[in-house]
């Protein structure tokens, strides 16, 4: 054999290693981000007082209304507040005084130790798209979600290397009767990945459920002295609190449990169509929903949310990645840091029927924003299409790989001896190139972020390969990572537990897909 051939079968052999090493299968998980980068700040000292205080005249003058709910109207009459009928109005700094007992930042513990998570300081946590009614992928089409569809997600979910968190519903399973779909979506969560999730708030007794759930996975005795849960409790904007929210969230915050108090708010629908106006109604809003959730239980986890979405004007549609929406996430995001508070907010979210332009232009935005403005848990990371009724195959991995974009970003920019790189200068010197010089080729692996989606391959490849498109390339990869999934291991005996609590729970009530 000649030189000229050994050098060949060697490049060849090379080659070789490292696709084999590209395409093995490995489940890999990133740690959550920790923010090494400043938090972009929208407003001053003097905008942040007036929102405050107008919020405080707000609670103190209008007052929240909390329905169907005399046991909430008696602890707020026992904490101050003037209760006439059911509307509370909440003297002035005392729901403030109230929500400083909330923890500014705690530990939601998954079934896996190594992939638990730190929520609150300088941290951001993602999570996937939360209860779209309906799926999506470039083979079937837009119909309505499935159980098996549920359990996909779940398992694109475990297989994301950005993602540090399950979620919740990431699409609502229509085929199992609503008054048992959650114990078959917890038991998805519990057995399909290891990372953290999100409990039932549909009904207070399906958060009831979670908890006892949950208490078989890890442990009753565990489960009170941890927070295993982090789940969402939507404000019925403008500033009305139902019973069915605030009795999951009762059950939540009685058990030591995380919620997320989060206004859900479409600007010139159910808020002011100012950025101002809107802050000082999302701030009213957590105020009150953060110091009940207080009065229920000093001490337990909440964040400071914030969902807000624009509306256009002309169709009556919500919204989503505009310049206002952005603006809004930055100020609540200050005013939550001034509460000392953890803050909700963001995601991939998009307006866009198609995982097109459309949906990566406004997913970008919000995600950057989400980034910037010092979000510490944010849901609909991934996955998020058509204003949130569809949970897309396609743009959950799409999403899902663009999530490394910032955690690359939230490392901020290094300057140790090697991150100098004086010596590669020197190395290479004029008129040379830094392809093979010692700092690149020690380097190499780790010094820039890469992409598992996107193609930058040379014109004449990708033409050859088909002429991918992104979509065309995410549905390959969506097909990947579940033909590759590997279930965790989980002691049989849980198992064997969860699976039983499940069959004597279903088997207490008949269906109901009311």
């Amino acid at each position: 054999m000649s030189d000229t051939q050994m050098k060949r079968r060697a490049r060849g052999g090379g080659g070789a290693a490292r696709r084999a090493e590209r395409t093995a299968v490995v489940i890999e998980t990133a740690k959550y981000i920790e923010r090494n980068i400043p938090n972009f700040e929208i407003l001053t000292e003097e905008a942040l007082e007036i929102i405050e205080h107008n919020a405080e005249t707000v609670l103190e003058q209008i007052g929240v209304n909390f329905v169907n709910n005399p046991g909430a109207l008696q602890l707020w009459r026992d904490a101050g507040a003037d209760v006439e009928g059911e509307r509370v109005r909440i003297p002035r700094g005392l729901a403030r005084k109230l929500c400083s007992t909330a923890p500014s930042v705690y530990t939601q513990h998954a079934r896996n130790p190594e992939k638990s998570v730190v929520i609150g300081g300088k941290t951001l946590v993602c999570a996937p798209v939360y209860g779209p009614p309906f799926v999506r992928d470039a083979a079937g089409g837009r119909r309505y979600a499935t159980m098996e569809d549920f359990r996909n997600f779940v398992k694109l979910g475990y297989m994301s290397k950005w993602l540090h968190h399950s979620g919740g519903t990431v699409c609502e399973p229509t085929d199992i009767p609503v008054n048992k779909r959650h114990l078959d979506m917890l038991m998805a969560h519990m057995t399909l990945s290891d990372k953290p999730f999100m409990g039932s708030v549909t009904e207070p007794s399906r958060a009831q459920d979670s908890v006892e759930m949950c208490e078989v996975l890890f442990g009753k005795d565990f489960v009170q002295e941890n927070t295993v849960m982090t789940s969402l409790i939507n404000v019925n904007s403008p500033m009305t609190f139902d019973d069915v929210m605030m009795g999951s969230m009762e059950v939540y915050a009685r058990n030591n449990q995380a919620c997320i108090l989060s206004p859900f708010i479409v600007g010139g629908a159910m808020a002011p169509v100012s950025v101002a106006g809107t802050l000082t109604q999302v701030l009213a809003e957590v105020l009150a929903g953060i110091a009940y959730n207080q009065l229920v239980r000093a001490g337990a986890p909440v964040i400071f949310g914030a969902f807000v979405t624009s509306i256009d004007m002309n169709s009556g549609a919500p919204t989503f990645g505009t310049p206002e929406a952005s603006q809004i996430l930055y100020g609540a995001g200050q005013l939550a840091r001034r509460m000392n508070l953890p803050f909700r907010s963001g995601g991939g979210l998009c307006g866009s029927k198609l995982p097109d332009a459309q949906a990566a232009y406004e997913s970008a935005h919000t995600l950057n924003a989400a980034l910037l403005g010092g979000v510490n848990f944010m849901l609909h990371a991934c996955g998020w299409l058509e204003g949130g009724l569809v949970s897309s195959y396609e743009k959950f991995v799409m999403d899902a790989d663009q999530l490394g974009v910032l955690h690359k970003l939230a490392q901020g920019v290094s300057v140790t001896e090697d991150d100098q790189a004086m010596g590669a200068i020197a190395e290479v010197g004029p008129g040379g190139h830094y392809l093979g010089c010692a700092h690149t080729q020690e380097n190499f692996k780790t010094a820039f972020w890469r992409t598992n989606v996107l193609d930058y391959k040379p014109f004449e490849t990708w033409e050859e390969e088909g002429a991918r498109d992104t979509q065309s390339l995410a549905s390959i990869k969506v097909r990947q990572m579940l033909d590759t999934y590997q279930q965790p291991a989980l002691d049989p005996a849980i198992a064997e537990a969860l699976n039983a609590y499940v069959a004597e729970k279903k088997a207490s009530m008949p269906d109901a897909f009311m």
